[in-house]
């Protein structure tokens, strides 16, 4: 079902996520799949719709650094980085600290999290807190930044929030953070010099 980002559609989309459905929803970067992130058996439903590897392991949205906080580990340096890029595209890599999302998402020690800064998204944060948050594309092919293309390419979801086309996607740039040192593991939208402008 494809929904307009106003307040029912928001409403239809929290309501399918509490239920354990497939949301996807546009973001600052690219279009995004998501889920309640402790349902389980939604996690696994997004894999086989992506038909991506168990191994990779999927990204949590969430509404705030505070609901960021009730699932990660922030020490000085991430939090500097979240209170500088966030909502925005930057997204960190922590230690979990939840026990039961780290079983639901089949995490080890580390969790990737970001608050995206897209207006639609952020008002459907507002009413989940948190959400599994991947690129709405089938694995190993581009993410998508037009709803046209999902519709066309992506089946087994049950409600996309159509933002229209993202002019500028780029992905977040993704960064493991190790104490009072970080590592880049994918350049996206922020650059190596503004984050080392905060170091």
């Amino acid at each position: 079902m494809n929904m307009p980002c106003d307040h029912n559609g928001i409403i239809m989309a929290y309501n399918t996520v509490r239920k354990g459905g497939i949301v996807i929803f546009p973001t600052d970067t690219v279009y995004g799949i998501g889920c309640d992130p402790f349902n389980d058996k939604a996690v696994r439903m997004i894999y086989r719709i992506k038909g991506r590897e168990g191994s990779k392991q999927l990204p949590v949205l969430g509404f705030s650094i505070y609901e960021i906080s009730k699932i990660a580990v922030f020490d000085k340096l991430s939090e500097k980085f979240a209170t500088k890029f966030w909502p925005g595209p930057l997204t960190l890599i922590l230690d979990v600290k939840e026990e039961r999302i780290a079983e639901s998402l089949g995490l080890d020690k580390k969790i990737a999290v970001r608050v995206p800064s897209h207006p639609c998204t952020l008002k459907l944060l507002k009413e989940c807190k948190l959400l599994v948050g991947t690129s709405a594309n089938l694995s190993g092919h581009p993410p998508a930044a037009d709803p046209k293309e999902i519709i066309e390419k992506l089946e087994g979801y049950d409600i996309l929030l159509d933002g229209g086309k993202i002019l500028d996607p780029v992905e977040s740039t993704i960064v493991e953070v190790m104490g009072d040192r970080f590592r880049i593991v994918r350049q996206g939208k922020i650059s190596e010099e503004e984050l080392l402008a905060l170091t």
